[in-house]
């Protein structure tokens, strides 16, 4: 992790009804030598903030990762980078394009890795209350560890993360960042079990129906069941989703696929908005034409999100008459996690743990309530069968919530994404960010790039 990385507490959320403390005053450092009620709760209402992050913005997490999966366009004419830098060439270290997704999970993590050890030592908290602090800052740690390693894939990240500023942690392997994400969220699901009736703070309105210890640790299985799928570990999958709020037998309609956490957002004073309604963002065509090559132009998903644009938009030869409509405000939450993913994680585990007609009917519960499309039927179909439909189904029920890149790359699919010119590319992954590398010598990780 970066040396200069800094730690940053954000004061209000009111959009969400936060209230937190100034902890900039008297400073942070009381966090560490004299923590009090009021600061660790504020810490961990601030891991809620900073996990938020830019995941909403016009350059951030979902937009960009949009564009990497031939989702979305930004017709930006001010910053060519969103074609030249995410389509056409080389993601770039020393860009706020290349570089993103890096420093701010960190100093999320330095933030969880400070409140930690102060949460013990609050003698006003009860053994319970210390609990489910614990078990919700593990479970923050591992939300930010999988945002990085979800965009560096490869090339890994650092999960030393504890040390001082001013110590470099190494590079761990891909394989390795993800079994201490597993690891984070089996220790907060422990915690969690014995974090009593209520958290000692108040959670945003994204958590609604998961702001207590036992629904929140509901919430910490689904993302071990999502990160159980990344490691090919199905049957730890099924174990967590058995855990999770997944609730299939109940769901009648296609807004029962909607239950889940969401990151909120909201035009209140100090609050930040959803800018995923920037009018510069566009979908991808290629959403429409692939909808209509499938024989499925009648996927209620398509029709529910996509709709077309009062005026096309362009930019270096691209254009695109289409534009979302899943956010519709500045107040519009994002899904973190829902129903709908959950049930297509549980398709594919059962796939892949030798139960095809279990698989098959969870895509088709999807496929049939959520799309408003015929099952696919036919019996047991091959791999390679399965994980094109399977693919298909994501890409529509989860369509600009941040999977469709991670998810071709992750089936080794990415050349089945859409050139939008013969000379655009098809970045894999990010690149170190440029200030990282500059912190470390000779690091091999430091000269891979994004393809």
């Amino acid at each position: 992790m970066r040396t200069t990385i800094t730690l940053v507490l954000v004061a209000s959320l009111a959009g969400c009804e936060l209230d937190v403390p100034d902890l900039n005053n008297p400073g942070i450092g009381d966090l560490t030598d004299n923590p009090t009620q009021s600061s660790v709760t504020a810490a961990a209402t601030g891991l809620i903030i900073g996990g938020r992050r830019n995941h909403a913005a016009a350059n951030g997490y979902v937009a960009q990762l949009g564009i990497l999966g031939r989702e979305a366009y930004n017709f930006d004419q001010a910053d060519p980078r969103f074609v030249g830098e995410l389509l056409q060439g080389n993601l770039n270290a020393g860009s706020p394009f290349g570089g993103n997704f890096w420093a701010l999970p960190y100093a999320n993590i330095r933030l969880a890795n400070t409140l930690l050890p102060a949460i013990d030592k609050v003698p006003e908290f009860s053994a319970a209350e210390k609990a489910g602090l614990r078990g919700f800052t593990k479970t923050m740690i591992a939300l930010d560890l999988l945002e990085v390693i979800s965009t560096r894939d490869d090339i890994g990240a650092v999960i030393d993360t504890n040390r001082p500023i001013g110590d470099v942690g190494p590079i761990a392997d891909k394989t390795a960042v993800l079994a201490e994400i597993a690891k984070l969220l089996d220790e907060g699901a422990m915690e969690l079990q014995s974090g009593g009736d209520e958290f000692a703070f108040k959670l945003s309105s994204g958590f609604t129906d998961f702001d207590k210890p036992a629904t929140f640790r509901t919430f910490n299985r689904a993302i071990r069941a999502r990160v159980a799928a990344y490691q090919k570990n199905y049957a730890m999958a099924l174990t967590a989703l058995g855990e999770s709020f997944i609730d299939a037998d109940m769901m009648t309609t296609a807004a029962d696929l909607d239950t889940g956490v969401y990151y909120a957002y909201s035009t209140g004073a100090g609050d930040t908005t959803n800018a995923l309604i920037n009018p510069n963002i566009f979908a991808h065509p290629s959403v429409m034409t692939d909808v209509m090559m499938n024989g499925t132009a009648n996927d209620l998903r398509y029709t529910r999100k996509i709709g077309p644009a009062e005026m096309p938009g362009s930019a270096q030869g691209l254009t695109s008459n289409l534009v979302f409509l899943l956010y519709t405000s500045p107040g519009s939450p994002v899904p973190l996690i829902r129903n709908e993913e959950l049930i297509l994680l549980r398709a594919e585990a059962k796939f892949f743990t030798m139960d095809a007609t279990g698989a098959m009917a969870d895509l088709n519960l999807v496929r049939t309530l959520s799309g408003g499309l015929q099952q696919i039927g036919g019996g047991a179909p091959a791999e390679d069968v399965f994980v094109t439909a399977l693919l298909y189904e994501r890409r529509y029920s989860l369509m600009f919530e941040g999977h469709r890149w991670i998810d071709v790359r992750r089936f080794n699919k990415l050349d089945t994404l859409p050139l939008d010119k013969p000379d655009f590319t098809r970045n894999r992954r990010y690149p170190l960010p440029l200030g990282e590398c500059n912190a470390r010598t000779g690091e091999p990780a430091c000269e891979l790039d994004s393809l």
